[in-house]
């Protein structure tokens, strides 16, 4: 079976806020653990009203504390809103918490729009190549050494797996050449994915972190005990996506009834593009679809991300597709 992970953006939604989206987390991070989950991610996001989990590393330390077992790390972190000392010290201070689970995901987008990007003090005019390189300095920092005038302390010497995020070939060109594990962005932006997969798994250069190819990809699943029901859960995040398209984020609102009915059909076709590396049904339809996305990308793990509004319905569908995939 194709090993699944949770991706948990640590929604708030309407009605909501931020610290009871960070114990939303923790709930479903506890579930994940019991029910098998390999890892749970937080991802780096700024000034999104909908996403709790800007201060990826804090949110992770308190989901570390909760939780025993299930590896836990980002998905990811954005390194050109940071210095990669400064990730190479969060990391291996939760690497030092809650050792041989952690791991780092690195992503070049900001996260965010320029403006917020302008206030976290990122340098817009930097080149492509910047995050190449400041990449490879955080690798450094985590490799450590006695004789280096700069080190991450706590950071150095710590095994902590480094993998590449990115929704193009860039992304895949980058992890193939340092021989790292690729994750790719498919539960958003799938349109370059089985470009990016081969380009991946053609260039791929072995390191002393991973001597093969590993491919992660993203994918939403919006899981209930009817097609229907799950259906209706999906349209809280088709809400979301489409707002956030249009410039105007928000929190995660209620499931709204015959939703896509009410959109023009380039908005239709925008939700149907963005959302499809999806399973969205009872969990007989939920298995054909993961069964069937893996079949065609070969994954060799699945990110799995569910946007639903009703906490314990979120719960509920991740339960059901743990239990219809291992079926």
């Amino acid at each position: 079976m194709t090993n699944l992970s949770i991706l948990d953006l640590a929604p708030i939604v309407e009605g909501g806020d931020a610290g009871t989206a960070f114990r939303h987390a923790l709930d479903l991070a506890r579930l994940g653990e019991r029910l098998g989950y390999k890892r749970f991610w937080m991802a780096e996001h700024h000034s999104m009203p909908g996403i709790a989990s800007a201060a990826t590393a804090v949110a992770l330390a308190y989901v570390g504390a909760g939780t025993e077992r299930i590896r836990i790390g980002a998905g990811g972190i954005m390194l050109p809103n940071h210095a990669p000392l400064v990730i190479a010290e969060q990391f291996g201070t939760l690497e030092s918490l809650f050792p041989g689970r952690i791991d780092l995901g690195l992503g070049r987008a900001p996260g965010t729009d320029q403006a917020a990007a302008h206030a976290l003090r990122r340098n817009l005019a930097s080149d492509e190549n910047q995050f190449p390189r400041d990449v490879v300095e955080l690798m450094d920092y985590l490799k450590g050494g006695e004789g280096k005038r700069v080190r991450a302390i706590p950071g150095e010497g710590l095994s902590i797996p480094i993998w590449i995020l990115g929704s193009s070939l860039f992304g895949a060109q980058l992890a193939a050449m340092l021989g790292l594990p690729y994750a790719f962005a498919s539960h958003f932006a799938p349109a370059a994915m089985m470009d990016a997969i081969r380009v991946y798994r053609e260039r791929f250069q072995p390191s002393a972190q991973l001597d093969r190819p590993h491919v992660m990809l993203g994918f939403n699943a919006f899981v209930a005990d009817t097609d229907e029901e799950a259906q209706l859960l999906a349209t809280s995040v088709q809400q979301a996506f489409v707002a956030l398209r249009t410039g105007q984020p928000i929190r995660l609102p209620p499931p709204s009834p015959g939703y896509a009915d009410t959109l023009a059909p380039s908005a239709r076709a925008i939700l149907d593009q963005v959302l499809s590396c999806s399973a969205i049904g009872s969990p007989a339809t939920a298995r054909a679809a993961v069964r069937d996305f893996v079949g065609r990308t070969g994954a060799d793990e699945l990110m799995i991300t569910s946007q639903i509004y009703d906490p314990e319905a979120r719960l509920r569908s991740y339960e059901l597709l743990m239990a219809a995939v291992a079926d």
